[in-house]
């Protein structure tokens, strides 16, 4: 077994032996190990992330590569670990899926708190985008379905092109709405900048900004906060995805935003070093959650 992309094991020949939590200073002093939950917030928060470098992967041809694992996605390479699940994740195709199944695998096989409990994820700080058609179903009642579903497709292709180029893990699609999450494991510290920027992008990308009206008029929200980030739900019908007051407070906020807006939270603000100053700021109760946030006019 070789350990690959920080502690994810990565089974080359043989599988990987049980008990395969990396145990800390701590842990070989007091002759402890790191529980599940543990294990993903280190993984998640990118404490394992120089271990990239190590990956043996990363001398087979050729580019480009997982972020992780440094496994090649084109050929030759691409071709013989494509078929263990070394092929780029549709969340963020810059990593492979391979990753992540072996980061809960992984996780699995350290100690739970409780008996019996299934701990696949960790509450981590990272920074969430949601962003999302304004006014969609005026926009589908004024013109055919096809043309409207056309439309849909060109913003989401769109918006994977930006999210992904910023690192960002595709949470979902919901109706009109995308979401990205951006998690230091992938961006690095300074993901509350990178998400501002990735919102910024979005909005220049889909006509805002220019001279004419946008073809997809969108209003966006970026907050940074700690959440639940992980694998949810059950058998055979699961997914990586964020839970927790936070994304509520950003959906919430996303729907405050008007056309070409980006609401952006103090948090977020804060986090990613950028100064309040001249820029308007407003007080906002959403559904009772009360949230003070700047207003980021995409120019």
């Amino acid at each position: 077994m070789s350990s690959l992309a920080g502690s994810i094991p990565v089974r080359l020949r043989s599988p990987p032996p049980r008990g395969g939590c990396v145990p800390t200073v701590e842990a070989l002093r007091f002759g402890t190990m790191p529980t599940a939950a543990q294990e993903w917030k280190a993984l998640l928060s990118g404490v394992y992330g120089e271990r990239r470098h190590e990956s043996p992967l990363r001398f087979i041809p050729s580019n480009p590569r997982c972020k992780l694992c440094k496994a090649p996605f084109r050929a030759p390479g691409g071709l013989l670990l494509r078929p263990f699940g070394f092929r780029p994740w549709p969340k963020n195709p810059n990593i492979c899926g391979r990753c992540f199944t072996e980061m809960d695998q992984h996780a699995k096989r350290c100690p739970t708190p409780g008996e019996g409990e299934a701990v696949a994820g960790a509450e981590v700080e990272l920074s969430m985008l949601f962003a999302d058609v304004r006014g969609s179903s005026k926009i589908a009642r004024q013109m055919p379905a096809s043309e409207f579903t056309r439309l849909m497709s060109r913003f989401y292709d769109v918006s994977k092109e930006v999210l992904f180029a910023a690192d960002a893990i595709v949470e979902k699609f919901v109706g009109d709405e995308v979401v990205g999450l951006f998690l230091p494991f992938l961006t690095g510290p300074d993901h509350a900048g990178v998400a501002l920027q990735a919102a910024q992008d979005l909005l220049r990308a889909t006509g805002h900004g220019g001279d004419g009206a946008p073809w997809a008029p969108l209003g966006a929200a970026v907050h940074t906060g700690t959440a639940f980030v992980g694998i949810v739900g059950s058998r055979g019908s699961s997914d990586f995805t964020a839970l927790g007051d936070p994304m509520n407070l950003t959906a919430h906020l996303a729907s405050q935003a008007a056309v070409g807006e980006i609401l952006v939270t103090e948090a977020a603000m804060r986090s990613a070093g950028r100064l309040l100053d001249g820029l308007e700021h407003r007080h906002l109760s959403l559904k009772g959650h009360p949230a003070d946030a700047v207003v980021y006019q995409v120019t």
